[in-house]
């Protein structure tokens, strides 16, 4: 696993400030201060500004706000959501709403009063910080994924791929697979149900955009492989030329994947827009 992100300090922004200014690259500015490119990244992104540049005390200052609304988002629920905004949330938990879509329907209730509204990462921190007791286990269960601690938002180098062996480049895919031009050249991705207990597999033709939704069995890289080896049997060889799909370790070849698939490979990109990789023809 990888590890897991905390926000720069005052002497680390300092630094960052002066290692900007220098005209650095954000990879060397990371290997200078022994920090990881992303957290770097996420810095400039949040806390620079985009006329004056990155700025130290004015970064530190946001920071420092932003925690403190964050905090006040959580005291907008209640200690045991049992404020009037509280209630309404846990209501909405109720009905199998996950945070995300509570926060975008509040959004869209009261679009000018900031009060009455709070985003999906601040009902997140407010359910795990419920004390223990039947509450807490009841509101985490509502949770789409019902882990019993709060898991990090940067979870590894999993998400993007890097513990999935054997990738090819997304790159490397048939030209005409890009240009959409021949048919035969398939993009798949995965719809998990709640609480990943179920999954259908989808693949879109890029040519024709015909799709194929595949019911699995489960939602592990072996079961993606047997779902989609059985629906595209279906389908005859000559429209069986690629399959792109994403980078998800669902979709990770399990070992000996290739062996009685002879049209079967891995491709990949993590900058890649749209099908970010794993692609199996």
């Amino acid at each position: 696993m990888g590890q897991e992100y905390s926000s720069l300090n005052i002497e680390e922004r300092t630094q960052l400030g002066l290692l900007v200014s220098q005209k650095l690259s954000q990879r060397e500015i990371a290997a200078q201060m022994g920090r990881s490119t992303s957290t770097i990244s996420r810095e400039l992104a949040r806390n620079g500004h985009p006329q004056r540049g990155y700025l130290a005390a004015c970064a530190q200052q946001a920071a420092s706000q932003r925690r403190v609304q964050a905090k006040a988002g959580v005291r907008k629920l209640g200690a045991r959501f049992d404020t009037p905004l509280g209630k309404f949330v846990r209501h909405e938990l109720q009905r199998a709403l996950s945070p995300e879509q509570i926060a975008g329907r509040l959004k869209r209730m009261h679009p000018e009063d900031l009060s009455q509204r709070v985003s999906h990462e601040t009902i997140y921190q407010a359910v795990y910080l419920v004390p223990r007791g039947e509450l807490r286990t009841e509101l985490i269960a509502q949770l789409r994924r019902s882990h019993a601690k709060r898991m990090p938002r940067a979870r590894g180098t999993s998400r993007k791929g890097g513990n999935i062996v054997n990738l090819v480049p997304l790159s490397e895919r048939p030209a005409e697979a890009d240009s959409r031009l021949v048919p035969g050249h398939w993009e798949g991705d995965f719809i998990k149900g709640a609480r990943n207990a179920s999954a259908i597999g989808t693949a879109v033709e890029r040519h024709s955009r015909f799709v194929l939704l595949t019911q699995m069995n489960g939602c592990t890289a072996q079961h993606a492989l047997e779902g989609f080896s059985r629906r595209f049997k279906t389908v005859i060889p000559e429209m069986r030329q690629s399959f792109t799909y994403d980078r998800g370790c669902e979709m990770a070849p399990p070992p000996g994947a290739d062996r009685g698939h002879r049209h079967a490979r891995v491709l990949a990109s993590p900058t890649a827009h749209g099908s970010a990789a794993p692609t199996r023809t």
